[in-house]
């Protein structure tokens, strides 16, 4: 017996189902699920459109289309139907990023007409913890950003975009819109950091997405003066603490491969890996 298929946009009505979806694996679609509870499925609230594959009228696979392009849970079979969809819509995302083996199998179809890329980052570690390091004090200094102090963060926000990427947030629409996420964290309670006594960060994170069942941290840096002084574990121990007591059960995080300090420092706080990502970035 053949299997029906079928892909389309999801609707508000899509809600449950998709949310089904991303529960299913709960750490690896923190990103998106946590999007989803906030905005639901309308797509001018969501920034893109969720995709949704569909076999024998089961909602099985998700990808989400707006600034990224991330497949969910996603089977050969829907990464082929998602590749079809991308490729007549055009490029409109500035990374695919998601689980690897699925974002390599949408890359390979998508390259011929896509590429070349800017950088692909193949293997990108995925980790997880789900409880706070008895070895690792948490740095006491770390706190929340609050709402008055943007102009403090701002700049190490930035620093830490550009070393990671390789470009500025500021460029194109002249930062307004990663200002506007950095100020959305900050309002949010998930933007941490520890400052010297003249006021500037020298480490930083955020907790980027929150679900009830997992959120990820994001955007750690320690500036670099500051570097080799064992800064990273114990404000990461301390953004750890935050993150389980008040937000979610399961911490995670993704990491370049290429990393060893960072990865390092986050294998002293208890992470471990559970799998890994993978980006390319335009």
């Amino acid at each position: 017996m053949l299997t029906q298929t079928t892909t389309r946009v999801l609707e508000p009505s899509d809600l449950d189902a998709a949310l089904a979806v991303l529960d299913r694996e709960p750490v690896p679609n923190a990103f998106v699920a946590s999007r989803v509870h906030t905005a639901g499925l309308d797509p001018w609230r969501l920034g893109g459109e969720m995709w949704g594959w569909y076999a024998d009228g089961m909602l099985q696979s998700l990808c989400y289309a707006g600034a990224n392009l991330v497949p969910i849970c996603a089977t050969p079979e829907a990464v082929r139907a998602f590749a079809d969809r991308a490729r007549r819509a055009g490029r409109r995302c500035s990374s695919i990023v998601g689980p690897a083996g699925p974002t390599a199998q949408l890359w390979r179809l998508l390259e011929p007409s896509w590429g070349p890329a800017r950088e692909v980052r193949a293997h990108q570690p995925l980790m997880v913890t789900d409880r706070l390091p008895d070895n690792v004090a948490p740095d006491p200094y770390v706190r929340r950003i609050r709402k008055d102090e943007m102009e403090t963060i701002m700049p190490a926000c930035v620093a830490m975009f550009t070393e990671e990427v390789g470009i500025s947030p500021l460029a194109g629409d002249g930062g307004l819109l990663y200002q506007a996420r950095v100020a959305e964290l900050v309002g949010s309670g998930r933007s941490f950091a520890r400052l010297d006594e003249y006021g500037k960060v020298v480490f930083k994170a955020e907790i980027g997405a929150a679900t009830p069942l997992a959120c990820q941290i994001q955007g750690v840096w320690v500036a670099p003066e500051y570097r080799g002084q064992g800064l990273a574990a114990p404000g990461m121990a301390a953004v750890l603490r935050y993150a389980l007591t008040d937000v979610a059960p399961v911490a995670s995080l993704y990491v370049n491969d290429f990393n060893t300090a960072a990865r390092a420092a986050y294998r002293r706080v208890g992470f471990q890996e559970i799998g890994a990502f993978m980006s390319v970035l335009f």
